[in-house]
């Protein structure tokens, strides 16, 4: 089905259909035809407006009077107006439509399904509220209010809307780059083996995250996420406890990095964009305050991970230049530490044999370091083609500094210690499964 999602991320033009004023219970489909309309601001494609209340300029008030042939149909409304007005609109001609109408009887979906099937059409929902983005052509097809989304190579599949919603906002707080965004709802058409087989071709997305509640069919969802990590690190959020046992192996032996915590998901998986998969678990680190250096050891012996001492003639060359400089274990830079020092030292652990990895801890406003400095540290770990590095920024308001910084550099920010070597653990799991493929 793959080829044919063109229409559903990749349209010319747009047909959306709500209604702008409703009552009671309904108000709802209200607002979101609203934030939907309002959404479509910056899409490059033509796109006509119906409002069964008549109230927005420039709109039309009859889905039969539509143009004609449009690729993409995002309807909005609630059941009793849908089963009235769906079949008027599909006499016009789409391709594809997102169903943001939810909450249907049986006896609907089933008419929905036959209606799919007898118009070919692409259906995406019902219940998909959080609809579809595509960064590259500025479609925002979301009932999200004024979504902020940076343009990237991250690419979100999920299947509850209200979860949807927790990704987008999740998305905005790390300030991640996003290629492709699609909340399957209900899934009586597309599902997220439909939409994985796209996105591995996408040209767009380098990285996946998929957040399941339930599958139709696992077995071809596995067959498809084999495939697909050949190519591109997939991320999967296990929303539900039946996806455990049998089928989390079977995840975990096709390539998919499992995680049942949606904080560090975002993160983590645009860390596996920017830098490479690591070969070893031995971890140096390098910190302005030697603390957290401690608490970090804990979590990285929770990951399977452990801290890497510089060899003794690393520990000569840092300690030659910056005498100050303390090893004991980790090197700590101390808090007059400022860019210089951090990349001399990160540069030196990097070309050490003993270290597959580095994690750099820091604090900006406690310290001389200051957030400029931080580009210092993205232009070595750009460099760093074999051993990934990442930056953890301890306290909350330097982390939103950082994540301001370092969005459009190669070095991935963390907001706390445990999802660093989280992210450093996968990036493990990542060079085990690539190493393993190249073995059959």
């Amino acid at each position: 089905m793959s080829p044919e999602l063109k229409a559903l991320f990749e349209p010319k033009s747009v047909v959306v259909l709500g209604a702008s004023e409703l009552m009671g219970e309904d108000s709802l489909y209200a607002m979101f035809f609203r934030f939907i309309v309002g959404n479509f601001s910056k899409f490059k494609g033509k796109v006509h407006i119906v409002d069964l209340s008549g109230k927005l300029e420039g709109s039309e008030k009859k889905p039969n009077r539509a143009p004609r042939d449009r690729d993409l149909a995002v309807v909005v409304l609630p059941k009793e107006l849908l089963e009235k007005n769906l079949p008027k609109l599909l006499t016009r001609k789409v391709r594809a439509l997102i169903l943001v109408s939810g909450d249907l009887e049986k006896k609907q979906e089933e008419g929905l399904s036959n209606l799919v099937k007898r118009k070919k059409l692409l259906l995406l929902g019902p219940n998909a509220a959080m609809g579809v983005i595509n960064t590259a052509n500025g479609l925002m097809a979301t009932a999200a209010r004024e979504p902020i989304i940076r343009r990237g190579h991250l690419a979100i599949i999920t299947q509850d809307s209200s979860i949807a919603a927790m990704m987008l906002d999740r998305v905005h707080f790390h300030n991640a780059g996003i290629s492709k965004f699609a909340c399957t709802g209900e899934g009586l058409g597309v599902d997220e083996t439909d939409l994985l087989e796209y996105l591995v071709r996408d040209k767009e997305t380098n990285a996946i995250c998929i957040c399941i509640n339930s599958l139709k069919n696992g077995r071809r969802f596995v067959e498809v996420i084999r495939e697909t990590v050949k190519e591109k690190p997939v991320m999967v959020l296990k929303a539900s406890p039946r996806l455990e046992g049998v089928f989390e192996a079977a995840l975990r032996q096709a390539g998919a990095l499992l995680t049942e915590n949606i904080g560090e998901l975002i993160p983590i998986a645009e860390g596996l964009i920017k830098q490479p998969p690591m070969r070893g678990n031995r971890i140096a680190i390098a910190t302005n305050f030697p603390g957290q250096a401690i608490l970090a050891a804990r979590y990285l012996s929770e990951a399977g991970l452990e801290i890497a001492t510089p060899s003794n003639e690393t520990a000569k060359k840092i300690t030659k230049k910056y005498p100050s400089v303390r090893i004991k274990g980790f090197v700590d830079l101390g808090a007059t530490a400022k860019a210089s020092h951090y990349k001399f030292v990160i540069e030196q652990l990097l070309s050490d044999e003993g270290v597959a990895g580095v994690m750099v801890i820091n604090a900006i406003r406690s310290s001389l370091l200051e957030s400029e400095d931080l580009c210092e540290i993205a232009e070595v770990a750009k460099k760093s083609n074999d051993k990934p590095v990442i930056d953890v920024v301890t306290c909350d308001e330097d982390y939103a500094i950082a994540r301001e910084i370092l969005a459009d550099t190669k070095l991935p920010a963390y907001d706390r210690i445990e999802n660093g070597a989280r992210a450093l653990k996968m990036h493990n799991l990542r060079w085990k499964m690539l190493e393993k493929l190249k073995q059959k």
